[in-house]
C-alpha cells in the first residue's frame, strides 16, 4: 500500500508540467481494446517472507474520452512453495473504473481502481512451524494502480504496469486474513476502436 499510491501521485504530478509545455492531444469518441501478456505476483510467503508468481494477464477496456471500465483476469503461479513440494497460485477477477490523466500521440498513462474476487491456493503455514500442504479461498479482493502505453502501430501498442491487490487467505491460526500483494504486467494492446486525437494549439 505505501509504495503504490506514491507511484500513482508521480504519474499525475510529473505528467502536469510535461502537458504544461507540450500541445496535449484531447481523446474524443469511444475506444475498445483488449490486452494480453505476462505478469509478476510478489505475495506473502510462509514466514514474514514474500514469494514471486509468474503468469498471465488479460483485459477489456471500453471507453469514452478520457475514462472507461475495465475488466481485468489475472493468473500467477509459483511451483515448490517454500520448499514443500507443493504450487501455490492467485486467480483474479475485477471490474471497475479508468481514467487517463494524460493522451499524447505516443503514449497514454492510466490509473484504476477495480473490484471482485481473487481465489488464492497452496500452502499454509502452521503455528509452531510446518505447513498444512493443501489450502484455498476465494473471497472479495481488490485492485488499485496504474500503467502506460506506448504506441507501436495505430492499432497496437505495449502497456506496462504497476498494480497493488488486496486478497485474502489462511493465517498460521487458520483464519482468513487480508494480505498485500504487488504485481507488474508487460502486454500487447489490440485496439478495435480507438480514440481520435486533435492536438491542441498553445
Amino acid at each position: 500500500m505505501k509504495t503504490i499510491f506514491p507511484t500513482l501521485f508521480c504519474f499525475v504530478v510529473f505528467a502536469s508540467p510535461v502537458s504544461a509545455q507540450w500541445p496535449v492531444p484531447a481523446a474524443r469518441g469511444k475506444s475498445i481494446d483488449v490486452s494480453l501478456g505476462f505478469s509478476y505476483v510478489s505475495r506473502p510467503g510462509g514466514f514474514s517472507n514474500r514469494v514471486g508468481l509468474s503468469g498471465a494477464d488479460a483485459s477489456f477496456t471500453i471507453g469514452y474520452s478520457r475514462l472507461g471500465l475495465k475488466v481485468d483476469l489475472g493468473y500467477a503461479r509459483a511451483s515448490n512453495f517454500e520448499g514443500t513440494g507443493r504450487h501455490t497460485d492467485v486467480l483474479t477477477y475485477m471490474a471497475g473504473p479508468v481514467f487517463h490523466p494524460t493522451v499524447h500521440r505516443n503514449f497514454a498513462t492510466s490509473i484504476h481502481a477495480l473490484g471482485g474476487a481473487a481465489r488464492v491456493s497452496g500452502p499454509v503455514p502452521l503455528t509452531g512451524g510446518g505447513f498444512l500442504l493443501g489450502g484455498w479461498a476465494t473471497y472479495f479482493a481488490w485492485m488499485a494502480g496504474g500503467g502506460v502505453d506506448y504506441s507501436v502501430t495505430d492499432s497496437i501498442s505495449m502497456r506496462t504496469g504497476l498494480d497493488y491487490i488486496r486478497t485474502s487467505y489462511f493465517d498460521p491460526s487458520l483464519r482468513l486474513r487480508g494480505q498485500s500483494n504487488f504485481r507488474t504486467t508487460a502486454t500487447v494492446v489490440y485496439y478495435f476502436a480507438k480514440s481520435s486525437r486533435a492536438r491542441s494549439r498553445r
